[in-house]
C-alpha cells in the first residue's frame, strides 16, 4: 500500500470535489480560504451537514469529527441553537447592532460563573483576536516588550505568536533552549527578536529561561493542552503559575480549543489553576464567529474608555461585530445545554467509549496506534511511545497515520488528515458504532497490505 495509491483512490471517487477545486484554485489563492484547510490532492468540498454528519459534493456521507475544528459541540444545526438564533431575528430583528445589547450581559454572567479567574470580559470575533488582545493587555500592564510562548503551541495567525509553531529540528535549537522560528513569510524580525520560546513540560528548562529573562518578558501564553490533546503535567502547570506570579509576568491560557471541552470550566477547572487572562473561542460561539478575553479586573480595566480621555492611556480594543447577537445567542444555547445535568457527562462517556474501541482495535490488529487526549478531544497517534511535548511528535509515524486517514475517509469518517478528533452531543451510539466499523475496516486494510 502506498500513500500515492490511496490518494489516487480518493481522487477517483470524488470527481465533483476535484472539479470544484480545479476551478477554485484559479480565483481563490490555493483554492482555500485558510491554509490549514488544504490537503493533497485536494480538500473535500462539502455542501451539506446534518447532526453529526457531513455530505460532500459527490454525495458521500461522513461522520464528522472535525466539527469546524471543535467549534460545534452540539453538532450541526442543533435544535437549541436553531431556536436561539431564530429568536434573535424575531425579537431583536438584526444580526448586528454594532452597539451594546442585553444578550452580552447574559453571556458575561454565564462566563463569570463558569470561570472564577474572570472578573471582567471583552468579546472579539475569533480566538485569534482574543489572543492578540490578551497579549496587548499584558504588555501594557507590565510595560515589558517580550512574550514567552511554548514550542508547538498555536495561538492564531498574528505575527507575534507565529513563532515556533511547527519548527524544523535544524532551526529549533536544543530541547532545553529552543529558538524562535518564524512560521510564515512576511513576519517582521521584531517579533522573532521579542519572542522567548519555552519547552513544554520541561520545568527545569522553563524555570531557567524565565528567571534569566524576567526583566523582558511581559507574558507567558500557552495552550494548557498542546494542540488540545497533549496535557500539561499538573506539577509543571502549578509551578508555572507560581513562578510567573513571582516574576511579575502575566500568565495567559489560550483555551480556544479546550474551553468547554475538557471541562465546562475549561482546562483551568481541570487543573485547578487560575491564569491572569484567558482567551476563549470556538464552542462559546455555538458555531458562529466569536472570541472572548476574560481575566483580572486590574488588567482588563486598562481597555476601559472610562479610564482616561487620552488615547495613549487606554489599551485600544474594538470591532464592529464584537458580541453580535447571533454568536452570543448560539453560544448561550450551547452553554446552557452543556450545563443541564448529565449532558456533558454523556459526551465524556461517549468519547471514552470511542477511544477505548479504537485502542482495542489497534491492539487486535497489532498496529502502533494509541489515542491521546482529555475530555471531549483526542487524537490518534501512530506511535506507542509517550508523547508529552512538541518534539515528541517526531515519534509519530506520519505516513502511517496519513494512510489511516485516507482509509477512514473511504469508510465514511472525516476529521481532515492528521487532525485531532472532537466529539459532539450529536455523536450517539449509531455514530460511534459506524466509526469503530470504519476504523476496523481501515486497520484491517493496513494490516493486510502494509504501508511501503
Amino acid at each position: 500500500m502506498k500513500i500515492s495509491s490511496l490518494q489516487a483512490t480518493f481522487q477517483q471517487s470524488r470527481p465533483n470535489s476535484a472539479a470544484f477545486f480545479e476551478r477554485a484554485k484559479h480565483t481563490i489563492s490555493g483554492g482555500v480560504n485558510g491554509n490549514l484547510r488544504y490537503f493533497a490532492p485536494f480538500p473535500i468540498i462539502f455542501e451539506k451537514a446534518d447532526s453529526a454528519s457531513l455530505i460532500d459534493l459527490d454525495g458521500h456521507r461522513y461522520v464528522d469529527y472535525l466539527l469546524s475544528y471543535g467549534a460545534l459541540m452540539l453538532g450541526h444545526a442543533h435544535p437549541e441553537v436553531l431556536k436561539a438564533t431564530q429568536k434573535v431575528w424575531e425579537e431583536q430583528g438584526t444580526s448586528s447592532f454594532g452597539a451594546t445589547h442585553p444578550l452580552e450581559m447574559e453571556m458575561t454572567d454565564e462566563l463569570l460563573e463558569l470561570y472564577p479567574s474572570f472578573d471582567q470580559v471583552r468579546f472579539t470575533n475569533s480566538g485569534l483576536e482574543a489572543t492578540l488582545f490578551a497579549l496587548r493587555l499584558a504588555t501594557a500592564y507590565t510595560g515589558k516588550t517580550h512574550i514567552a510562548k511554548f514550542e508547538g503551541h498555536y495561538h492564531g495567525a498574528h505575527d507575534h505568536v507565529l513563532q515556533s509553531v511547527n519548527p524544523t529540528a535544524d532551526l529549533a535549537g536544543t530541547t532545553d533552549s529552543p529558538q524562535p522560528v518564524p512560521e510564515s513569510l512576511g513576519t517582521p524580525d521584531y517579533y522573532r527578536d521579542h519572542s522567548v520560546i519555552l519547552p513544554f513540560n520541561d520545568w527545569d528548562a522553563c524555570e531557567k529561561i524565565l528567571t534569566e529573562k524576567a526583566d523582558r518578558i511581559s507574558a507567558v501564553i500557552m495552550e494548557p493542552l498542546l494542540s488540545g490533546y497533549i496535557a500539561a503535567d499538573r506539577i509543571f502547570l502549578k509551578n508555572l503559575r507560581e513562578l510567573t506570579a513571582q516574576l511579575g509576568m502575566i500568565l495567559i491560557f489560550d483555551e480556544v480549543k479546550t474551553g468547554f471541552r475538557i471541562e465546562i470550566g475549561g482546562a483551568q477547572a481541570f487543573y485547578g489553576v487560575e491564569p491572569d487572562l484567558t482567551a476563549l473561542g470556538k464552542v462559546v460561539g455555538g458555531g458562529f464567529p466569536i472570541g472572548v478575553v476574560g481575566g483580572k479586573r486590574e488588567i482588563m480595566e486598562l481597555a476601559s474608555p472610562l479610564r482616561s480621555s487620552k488615547k495613549s492611556e487606554v489599551v485600544f480594543h474594538s470591532g464592529t461585530f464584537n458580541g453580535n447577537p447571533l454568536s452570543i445567542a448560539a453560544g448561550l444555547a450551547t452553554i446552557r445545554y452543556l450545563k443541564q445535568p448529565g449532558n456533558f457527562a454523556q459526551m465524556i462517556a461517549s468519547t471514552s467509549q470511542l477511544r477505548a474501541g479504537i485502542d482495542a482495535l489497534a491492539k487486535q490488529y497489532d498496529l502502533p496506534f494509541q489515542t491521546l487526549g482529555e475530555g471531549t478531544i483526542f487524537n490518534v497517534m501512530a506511535t506507542q511511545d509517550s508523547v508529552e511535548s512538541y518534539r515528541d511528535l517526531g515519534k509519530n509515524n506520519n505516513q502511517l497515520r496519513l494512510a489511516l486517514d485516507y482509509l477512514l475517509m473511504e469508510n465514511g469518517v472525516y476529521s481532515k488528515p492528521m487532525n485531532r478528533f472532537s466529539m459532539s452531543a450529536a455523536h450517539g451510539q449509531t455514530e460511534i458504532f459506524a466509526t469503530l466499523d470504519a476504523f476496523e475496516k481501515s486497520m484491517a486494510a493496513l494490516k493486510q497490505d502494509p504501508l511501503v
